[in-house]
């Protein structure tokens, strides 16, 4: 249940606490006999170079308020890693600091700084330790690249960007154009925004569905986005050829990279 202290903090509204103090004291009521969510554990979010912030914020808002959990924001250093709109953010674990078991191992995607990630050992090894023990393996964005190429993906589905979800296979990944994939053990989301939906669902796997309803009802989750134009089928040619001009020399590296690692190249 949320308390009336961390509704507070995210509504900022006493009327907004008390709708969803209503909502969920009638769910928990119909609920009585339900076993209540186990709890512990610790989140893992990679963070690294060139990292898309709204990939790792929007899950990292839900994943904060899962109940009883840690989250750790993990780099190789502490010294803060700066995203690719330029705003840093401060690592809490090193990759020796970080449990060996985690409850989720959690991939962002970045724009910039995932065809470097790829190419680097380091990472990859530590993505694919903790992944092999994690109860839940996820990403969002071309976070999705970065599990495939440290050998988590193979023989999943799973999603991306939409501008790399085609790179999928050569991680032995079977790609499916949704905004939130699940199969089994691994929790996939597509590009940037997804992730908002993604946490939402994470939460509801950690806690339950009434609570993680209660956090989009009180973080006004009502998407209505002012233009029709957030997939390549809703886009105008004109606006998609000028995107693709930007992404298609990031894509290529990154498939490039991926056909060049053991095991992946098809």
């Amino acid at each position: 249940m949320m308390n009336r202290r961390d509704l507070g903090k995210l509504a900022g509204s006493a009327a907004a606490v008390a709708a969803l103090q209503r909502l969920t004291a009638a769910r928990a009521v119909a609920q009585a006999d339900a076993t209540p969510p186990a709890e512990g554990g610790t989140i893992g979010m990679l963070l690294f170079p060139g990292i898309t912030l709204m990939d790792l914020v929007g899950p990292q808002m839900y994943f904060a308020v899962a109940p009883g959990r840690t989250t750790q924001l993990i780099w190789r250093t502490r010294e803060p890693v700066v995203s690719d709109t330029g705003v840093p953010v401060m690592p809490t674990a090193t990759f020796d600091e970080v449990p060996e078991e985690l409850e989720v191992l959690f991939i962002p995607g970045g724009l910039q700084g995932t065809g470097p990630i790829l190419e680097d050992p380091e990472v990859l090894e530590f993505v694919a330790s903790r992944g092999e023990k994690a109860k839940y393996v996820t990403s969002v964005c071309t976070g999705s690249l970065i599990l495939g190429a440290a050998g988590l993906l193979h023989g999943y589905k799973a999603t991306s960007h939409w501008a790399y979800r085609d790179l999928l296979p050569l991680v032995g990944a079977e790609p499916v154009e949704e905004r939130f994939v699940e199969d089994r053990n691994r929790f996939t989301g597509g590009g940037v925004t997804s992730g908002i939906d993604f946490g939402l669902l994470l939460l509801a796997r950690l806690a339950s569905e009434e609570y993680a309803q209660g956090w989009q009802l009180g973080s006004e989750y009502d998407p209505q986005p002012p233009f029709q134009m957030g997939t390549p089928d809703q886009a105008d040619p004109m606006i998609m050829a000028e995107v693709m001009k930007v992404l298609e020399p990031r894509v290529e590296n990154c498939r490039r990279i991926l056909e060049a690692l053991p095991g992946h190249g098809g």
